[in-house]
């Protein structure tokens, strides 16, 4: 693995190593930390065209706990800001840098970066997809109910955001049950699903046929950043708000996941929300955890291949 750009170029054995490599990075953080810190001598830079709270502190924490420095830098603290191609900052990073997390909203700007400064890169968010989140949310069902396979997991929101996206693939790679919920025109595509091909991933209108006996319920903005200015969008969910009424039709042990921030009162209810606190905020921290079982995979291809990519 030299980049980690989404859940659809992962593999089953690469998703679960990942999560296997979270479980014992987590415990040595408990008993006091890490002996080994594979970031040592590396410098990471941290690209950010959109505000974060949880991917900026838990990578942050993550890469200097592993050893590593950071650099933080926003849109406005360099060029790309004022109209730089991606290709021309990958490459002058690319020789100055070990790796890269990037949190944007062009899928493609990633895949450039990584294509074109020849060091690890590490997708922390796109409109397309949220690869870091999934697998943090992965490790939450894994600590809460023993494992994923055989669940049912439900998304209820926006069908086509980089959540569901990203659910799908995880459901394609790994087989677990994904019933996705949503609005006419929130939906995924035709050619989406096509390409997904994915028999367990199932599509509906209907959210409470989407939650019947699901262990997981997810849901996350109806809004995603940069639409909040799309009323007329979020006037379509008025049906598609977890709430007490709709969880009576889940299984009776199930868990409730959201990947924060949360609009108390839109996607989930107060009451929901702080009767799930526990394992919302579980998988909140979670991000730490993943992220730095990625971080620690891709250290080494950073330092063999830093600058070589003119």
């Amino acid at each position: 693995m030299t980049h980690f750009l989404s859940i659809e170029e992962l593999s089953k054995d690469r998703i679960w190593k990942i999560i296997d490599n979270a479980v014992s990075l987590k415990t040595e953080r408990k008993n006091g930390g890490h002996k080994v810190k594979p970031l040592t001598g590396q410098t990471w830079a941290m690209i950010f065209t959109k505000a974060s709270t949880r991917t900026r502190v838990s990578f942050e924490v993550g890469i200097r706990e592993l050893g590593g420095s950071v650099m933080f830098l926003s849109s406005s603290d360099i060029q790309l800001g004022r109209g730089e191609p991606i290709k021309d900052t990958a490459r002058v990073l690319g020789r100055m840098v070990h790796g890269a997390v990037i949190r944007t909203f062009d899928q493609q700007d990633v895949v450039d970066f990584a294509n074109y400064s020849g060091i690890p890169t590490i997708n922390a968010l796109t409109d397309d997809a949220h690869p870091c989140q999934i697998l943090a949310d992965l490790l939450t069902i894994r600590e809460r109910l023993g494992t994923w396979e055989g669940k049912k997991i439900a998304f209820v929101g926006d069908g086509f955001n980089n959540m569901s996206r990203s659910w799908m693939w995880a459901a394609k790679q790994l087989g677990f049950e994904l019933c996705i919920a949503a609005p006419q025109g929130c939906l995924p595509t035709r050619q989406y699903v096509d390409r997904l091909n994915a028999a367990n991933v199932s599509i509906t209108t209907d959210p409470v046929e989407a939650v019947k006996n699901a262990d997981v319920i997810n849901t996350d903005v109806w809004l995603s950043m940069g639409q909040e200015d799309q009323s007329a969008k979020e006037a379509l969910f008025g049906d598609y708000q977890v709430n007490s009424a709709l969880l009576k039709h889940a299984h009776s042990s199930h868990i409730v996941l959201h990947c924060l921030p949360a609009y108390r009162g839109k996607e989930i209810t107060e009451k929901v929300l702080e009767g799930h606190s526990d394992v919302i905020f579980q998988q909140a921290e979670n991000r730490l955890h993943v992220q730095k079982a990625i971080l620690a995979k891709l250290a080494s291809y950073g330092q063999t291949f830093r600058g070589m990519f003119a």
